[in-house]
């Protein structure tokens, strides 16, 4: 019978050792309906998230749910938006009590007298030109000023076709302002021109991908086997989908059979009551998706499945840890 440590040597043993007592239980909350960008592809608008309900604006009742919430054993708050950061009195009741981590566009800065250990995601669409066509403006001269050489922020840089051997150089400006990068694909929700995935580009992207890894193993927040699965949509013989995906809102998640899920997982409206399909869009095609983290989930959630080889077991330990030291559970 193979078993963990049948499978291991000692030091990979230690690292599963390390993970397997963190047992991560996450939520995600809109903060707001609101944002100071409009992205072309961003799942919240293009879905009518923005609309599905209205801002609870009584601080109080935010911090009423936030006891609720951890009270039903969430243990990392995942704020997304709109935009958090034109709420901080919010994030603020999220981040006094319990890990949270906040996605933002870095237009606005996270003041770290108010926040000092917080962890940042600060999103990027591309280069200058990508950037521009997709969201109106280049982020990265702003949120790079913002937050060089913050301990506690990294770029979530989600790469378009158009990245095609490109990369490099923003990962090299990441990397000379004193900052992480971990990497995902645009899923081009809004169906933008020239901005959709072929086969062969996925194939040349997880190759470039690999190669940046290579070369920057102290910026780039990453592992092949999660390359693989995001640029193939595949983990071990089965294909990533409505079927499979665990980031389903568990009250609302119907599926019979259900896959293996993440515990207790919903993702919350503005209100505080109204509840999301799913850590993404409501109207996304899940054969389409691309999103990092929903792909980071379903392989933690299929540890079992996982064991059958010592390749397979390494796949699953490194995308583990690249979840954990994304959301600050253990050092970069």
């Amino acid at each position: 019978m193979k078993t963990v440590s049948s499978l291991l040597n000692e030091e990979w043993y230690k690292r599963y050792k390390r993970i397997s007592k963190l047992n991560i239980r996450s939520s995600i909350y809109d903060v707001t309906n609101r944002c100071n960008l409009r992205c072309k592809g961003c799942f919240f608008f293009s879905s009518g998230e923005h609309k599905a309900a209205p801002e609870e604006m009584d601080i109080g009742k935010w911090e009423t749910f936030i006891h609720g919430e951890m009270a039903r054993g969430v243990n990392l708050a995942i704020l997304i938006g709109g935009e958090p950061t034109l709420c901080l009195d919010r994030v603020e009741v999220f981040y006094s009590r319990l890990p949270t981590f906040c996605a933002t566009n870095g237009l606005i800065k996270v003041p770290r007298d108010r926040f000092p250990h917080m962890m940042v995601g600060i999103s990027l669409w591309g280069d200058e030109e990508d950037e521009k066509t997709l969201r109106g403006r280049d982020t990265f001269s702003i949120s790079s000023r913002h937050y060089a050489g913050d301990p506690h922020a990294y770029y979530l840089y989600t790469i378009t076709p158009k990245q095609m051997g490109k990369i490099e150089r923003l990962v090299k400006k990441i990397r000379d302002v004193g900052l992480k990068v971990h990497m995902q694909l645009l899923s081009n929700d809004e169906g933008v021109d020239q901005f959709f995935w072929t086969p062969e580009q996925l194939k040349d992207m997880r190759n470039e991908m690999d190669h940046m890894l290579d070369q920057y193993p102290d910026t780039v927040i990453s592992s092949k086997y999660y390359h693989r699965i995001i640029t193939t949509g595949k983990m071990l013989d089965r294909s990533f989908g409505w079927d499979e995906c665990p980031s389903v809102t568990e009250p609302l998640d119907k599926r019979d059979p259900g896959p293996k899920r993440l515990i207790g997982f919903i993702r919350w409206a503005s209100d505080l009551k109204t509840m999301h399909r799913c850590c993404t869009s409501e109207t996304r095609d899940c054969s389409t998706c691309k999103d990092g983290a929903a792909h980071m989930s379903w392989v933690m959630v299929n540890k079992r499945a996982h064991i059958r080889s010592e390749e397979d077991l390494k796949g699953w330990i490194e995308v583990y840890e690249m979840f954990a030291k994304l959301y600050q559970f253990i050092p970069w």
